[in-house]
């Protein structure tokens, strides 16, 4: 028989992909959930009262600036230039950079059949960008005490059950907020979701629900699953899961626009309508109330102008509400996701991929990614931030369209100083790569010109 056991070179190589995503040093807000086996509870935290960018406090360098050739301007560009002959009816974009808004605006149309244009106070639905809301509200309970990250949930939710009782005593929050708790389904229960099933309703279901692994040894992303946080928010704190988050994160951190649910986007001065396809293009179309019956999965709405100051607290600059070791925490990898490397920009450009709390990370061409993605009906959304550039870009756009997708490695190349690919259809990216050429020309050897660098590849949305 064959071993199945890991080659020593192959245990190596893990190893070194653990060192490069990690933080040079994670200090612990309590006990920090870990990745495989490590312990991190020994290391020195980084005071939550010091003004200084979170990955700068803990690797005690300056943070690497953006190259020269950033140029913001040619982002809007592309960003309106998406919306023309209504390719998708309407995008928001926020870039930050530094502690400081580069870009908070709206293009295009809230609705092809009424059309108002978008600007940085038009409402979007967030999808699964709410999960980084709830694994960072989770995390202010764990920084005040109320909670800890390896608290069991069967502790606070007395109604939760696995299919056996053992696993169901070993499931903790940080095993809800990174899609460990050893279900052997993916999105477990999210068709019953979508068929209009009651949340609670559905969370029973996971008694029944066969299992892969004990809790914290394997991946499975997660809705239903996920949204138990709410509950434990709620046992934990005495208030509403939806009463918290607003509390503790949209008002200190002047997310004005911000909101939770079905009747909070109903509610927004401006909100952009969801989009589907017809046969004569883009349709509006009602707000499903499905996912947001899965408020810490998928439950939040925000304009550009939120999202600009949700990057900013997440790079480090609001710790008056989100302190230095805590963001370390949230940001940490805790387990591999081979599978999120596996088309688009992602082949290409990732080297490994792992989930956190509520965020995924990514190894970008040799840069830690913090980076999510969210989709529902009618609706698209991905946030990155590269920590080693205090930089952080949110897009999100109003139809069922994968085309905006190439906006954000396309900004990740630039801010990285890596050579231009062709990941977006737009007049602005083949200006860059036709100046991009020119410029590389004189360099190129007479009579012989390198096309491998001219890929076709485009990315496509990721439901998560």
């Amino acid at each position: 028989m064959k071993d199945e056991r890991p080659s020593r070179r192959a245990r190596g190589l893990r190893i070194a992909l653990i060192g490069l995503l990690l933080p040079s040093t994670l200090p612990t807000t309590a006990q920090t959930p870990t990745l495989a086996q490590h312990d991190f509870d020994s290391v020195t935290a980084v005071s939550a009262a010091q003004p200084r960018l979170y990955q700068a406090a803990l690797s005690k360098t300056a943070t690497t600036p953006l190259p020269a050739g950033f140029d913001v301007r040619m982002f809007e560009t592309m960003a309106q230039e998406l919306t023309y002959g209504q390719r998708v009816p309407g995008l928001a974009m926020a870039i930050v950079h530094e502690g400081r808004v580069l870009s908070a605006r709206g293009y295009g149309v809230t609705d092809v059949a009424a059309p108002q244009q978008i600007d940085e106070r038009t409402v979007f639905r967030l999808a699964s960008l709410s999960k980084a809301f709830a694994g960072t509200m989770t995390g202010l309970l764990v920084n005040d005490g109320t909670l800890r990250w390896d608290s069991k949930v069967s502790d606070y939710v007395p109604d939760f059950q696995l299919n056996d009782a053992h696993s169901t005593g070993r499931v903790t929050v940080a095993d809800l907020l990174s899609h460990r708790a050893g279900l052997k389904a993916h999105n477990a229960y999210d068709r019953d979701i979508e068929a209009n099933a009651e949340y609670r309703q559905v969370a029973r279901k996971l008694a029944d629900a066969p299992l892969t692994c004990l809790p914290g040894q394997c991946y499975a992303y997660q809705n239903v699953a996920f949204s138990l946080i709410g509950d434990v928010v709620h046992a934990a704190s005495g208030d509403a899961y939806e009463q918290e988050v607003e509390r503790r994160l949209f008002k200190p951190l002047g997310m004005a626009d911000a909101s939770l649910g079905l009747d909070g986007i109903h509610a927004s001065a401006r909100w952009a309508r969801p989009h589907v396809r017809s046969r004569n293009g883009w349709v509006s179309v009602s707000p499903k109330p499905t996912y947001y019956r899965l408020p810490p999965a998928a439950g939040v709405n925000a304009s550009a102008s939120d999202m600009a100051q949700w990057l900013l607290a997440q790079t480090g600059h609001r710790p008056d509400v989100l302190p230095a070791p805590l963001l370390a925490t949230l940001h940490a990898p805790l387990i591999f996701t081979p599978g999120e490397m596996r088309s688009g920009w992602r082949r290409e450009r990732l080297q490994a991929a792992s989930y956190a709390l509520g965020w995924r990370v990514f190894d970008y061409a040799g840069q830690k990614v913090v980076f999510h993605a969210g989709a529902v009906q009618g609706y698209r959304g991905l946030v990155a931030l590269l920590p080693e550039r205090d930089f952080g870009v949110a897009i999100l756009w109003n139809s069922d369209s994968s085309l905006p997708s190439g906006l954000l490695p396309t900004m990740l190349d630039r801010a990285l100083g890596l050579p231009p690919q062709p990941w977006l259809d737009t007049p602005a990216m083949d200006d860059l790569l036709l100046a991009e050429s020119s410029r590389q020309a004189p360099a190129e050897n007479a009579g012989h010109r390198d096309n491998s660098g001219s890929s076709s590849s485009r990315s496509t949305a990721s439901p998560h």
